[in-house]
């Protein structure tokens, strides 16, 4: 019988803790090493083209959400040209579908919610290293809930999320907040809302939004 290969783990957490824990777990388990750890991204792209990881685990949690877009994205692109044969998993708390298509366009192969249990956790390094693309429940159920949604509204992905946000009640100064706007901008994409859904009102936008399953 061939003695298996181990799975080579290379780890970026912010925390120090839950890099720690993560690394522990990892390791006690046969048929998976972690070969190295890492706070940023930044650190493990001095490095990475030498140790070439088989499967890369990158927590994005120290990020908000325009950072995943502008920091994170950009590093899984950078990194993927460095060590193109490793296996990249995005492993946070974000469920933003926005940003799961881009964290997969960008190139990686995998993307999970923490709170999984760990076993689920083993088992989606070894999927993506045998060549899956491992996705949480949650997560793989946005995805599809995305396809059957109404892209034809003329409404930007920005807009969309605005009009998400609005039918959860949040106001216009929690939706600044969570985009990470200013309430100014809030407003101006409200009116491009109703504008280009010819309503009135917010009750009228989601009334109509839901019908037409644009959110």
């Amino acid at each position: 019988m061939l003695k298996r290969e181990y799975i080579k783990v290379t780890l970026v957490e912010c925390e120090q803790t839950a890099r720690e824990g993560f690394a522990a777990m990892i390791n006690s388990t046969f048929g998976y090493h972690v070969i190295s750890t890492y706070a940023t991204c930044t650190e493990l792209m001095l490095k990475v083209s030498h140790e070439m990881p088989h499967v890369i685990l990158i927590g994005t949690d120290c990020l908000n959400v325009e950072d995943v877009e502008t920091a994170c994205i950009k590093n899984i692109s950078k990194i993927k040209n460095l060590s193109p044969r490793s296996k990249i998993i995005v492993f946070t708390h974000t469920e933003n579908t926005d940003v799961v298509f881009e964290v997969l366009k960008a190139g990686a192969d995998g993307y999970l919610t923490k709170g999984i249990p760990p076993v689920k956790l083993l088992e989606a390094i070894q999927e993506v290293y045998e060549g899956g693309a491992p996705l949480s429940p949650a997560i793989a159920r946005s995805v599809v809930a995305s396809f059957h949604k109404n892209t034809s509204s003329g409404l930007t992905s920005r807009e969309v999320q605005v009009l998400a946000l609005l039918a959860k009640g949040k106001t216009y100064h929690s939706i600044a907040d969570h985009l990470f706007i200013d309430k100014e901008t809030v407003r101006t994409h409200i009116k491009n809302i109703y504008y280009k859904l010819e309503v009135h009102s917010k009750s009228e936008a989601i009334e109509k939004a839901l019908y037409e399953k644009i959110i």
